[in-house]
């Protein structure tokens, strides 16, 4: 019998490594009434950990963050082991974990403590302050292929903000779930501020119905639906990332050695497995020629595998190998052209690179998250063009725009139906901080990452306090005659006026 990467026993499930086969661990399958006893135990644990404050809880999170640094090594393994990726990219997985947990610590109090804000002259008697207060609980349900670095992007901003965590790795990957929160504990004993539950998707569903006063979901669009469907019984807000089918434009003065090497990585890198990859390519005709050769050059080098010289390692998901295998069936069938790999390249658990040219752009290679390391080349006229047909799909999450113009690569990464863009690199934007993280359409909505991020798991509150009486009484039943002739003249001086 072919092994999957979780196998489910009566009470336990197993995560199993999905290159070898081998089990990697043995955790527990919680059931509603254990979702909801560490939703309460989070909502006590959030009153204290709201109470501390902005600077304690700023060095709790930095001592999170140097307690990962210090672990890093041991969290990369356990992250090679459940998922199959090379080691140096979990590395790099853990180390845009930090970053973003120590941006997190530090921002929390500027973007969300109170401030003033001016009130107008028709309020001018008016002290108005601005804050951002915790939401309480936050639910997070996070993802196999990246189970550090896209969780943490909810939990450490989430935490930051002053809210207690439930988190519900993959079912693939609870062993980083579970790691991350033994580091926490060790930080923060004194209450369960962050805690892991672990099971498959029923375990997900008792969380998202739970509650909670806030659901950060990532995943596919269907199951999101789904989440929301069960968020919607307690009207629980939800923030959701739900994959995306990014495309990559190559305008006719792009430098075409690295746009080729930047589109095969973001196309490859994780076997594909990445929800901001590069899945479509559209080149301007001048240099389809050129570009595809070198694409297809350094493609055909490319070997997948579990030993450290491998580019990449396999599916993580073994059902996810049966969608890779009918899209590049379909891209064939319908008249497409593998210049790398073909139906062959599906072998589990492990597909070789296939880069294909000339497929229909309705196509389901085209229109559907493939989610493998797999690449559709497109020859365009023009940039115009390749936005146009880059915004023709349901999805609106990512991509990427090379040009030698600062003006054309610009204004096309503006006309981009997606929520975040790269200019002459490939999902840079995932390792800055202080930018927002999310997408539009099937790619989900709401925002992790960055100012706005913080204040995705924060409620504003708005304070007025009366500094004087106000000249004139406009709030009240002994308000007169000459109060709203004074108003009604102060409004036409001030608003009245023609502008141009």
């Amino acid at each position: 019998m072919t092994a999957t990467a979780s196998e489910k026993t009566a009470e336990t499930f197993r995560s199993l490594n999905p290159a070898t086969g081998e089990v990697v661990g043995e955790h527990p399958i919680h059931d509603e009434a254990a979702v909801n006893a560490a939703i309460e135990r989070a909502r006590v644990a959030s009153v204290w950990w709201a109470g501390l404050g902005w600077k304690e809880r700023r060095v709790r999170l930095l001592n999170i963050k140097g307690a990962l640094a210090r672990s890093l090594h041991r969290m990369a393994a356990l992250i090679h082991q459940e998922t199959g990726k090379p080691v140096a990219d979990a590395q790099l997985e853990t180390v845009l974990a930090i970053t973003h947990l120590d941006w997190a610590a530090r921002n929390a109090q500027k973007v969300l403590g109170p401030r003033s804000v001016f009130p107008g002259l028709v309020s001018i008697n008016q002290k108005c302050v601005l804050e951002y207060q915790p939401l309480g609980v936050v639910g997070v349900i996070g993802p196999w292929n990246y189970p550090l670095f896209t969780p943490v992007g909810s939990l450490a901003y989430a935490l930051a903000a002053g809210n207690a965590v439930v988190f519900k790795p993959s079912e693939y990957t609870p062993g980083v779930g579970l790691l991350l929160a033994e580091i926490v504990s060790e930080v923060i004993p004194e209450e369960p501020v962050f805690q892991v539950v672990t099971g498959l998707g029923d375990t997900g569903a008792a969380l998202a119905r739970g509650a909670v006063d806030k659901i950060a979901f990532t995943g596919s669009a269907p199951t999101a639906r789904k989440v929301m469907a069960a968020c919607a019984e307690r009207l629980t807000p939800i923030v959701a990332e739900c994959g995306g089918k990014d495309a990559f434009i190559v305008a006719a003065d792009a430098d075409l050695d690295q746009a080729a090497e930047a589109a095969l990585w973001g196309a490859m890198s994780n076997a594909g497995q990445t929800c901001v990859g590069v899945e479509r390519v559209y080149v301007v005709d001048g240099v389809y020629d050129d570009f595809v050769a070198k694409l297809t050059e350094q493609a055909r080098a490319l070997r997948p595998g579990e030993d450290r010289t491998a580019a990449y390692g396999p599916i993580t998901m073994p059902s996810q190998l049966d969608v890779i295998k009918r899209h590049v069936d379909d891209a064939l069938a319908r008249g497409g052209r593998a210049l790398v790999g073909g139906a062959d390249a599906v072998k589990e658990p492990y597909v070789e690179p296939v880069v294909l040219v000339d497929v229909p752009d309705d196509s389901a290679a085209v229109q559907e998250e493939t989610f493998g390391p797999t690449i559709t080349v497109h020859r365009v006229k023009s940039v115009d063009e390749a936005v146009q047909r880059a915004n023709a799909t349901s999805y609106g999450l990512a991509g990427a725009i090379f040009s030698r113009s600062r003006s054309t690569a610009m204004e096309a990464a503006r006309r981009l139906r997606s929520g975040m863009t790269s200019i002459n690199a490939v999902i840079a934007f995932a390792a800055v901080p202080a930018l927002p993280f999310g997408g539009v359409g099937d790619s989900g909505f709401g925002r992790i990452h960055g100012a706005d991020g913080l204040r995705e798991f924060a409620r504003a509150k708005a304070i007025t306090r009366q500094r004087f009486a106000a000249p004139m009484n406009l709030t009240s039943f002994k308000r007169t005659d000459k109060d709203m002739a004074r108003l009604l003249q102060l409004v036409s001086l001030l608003h009245g006026k023609h502008y141009r």
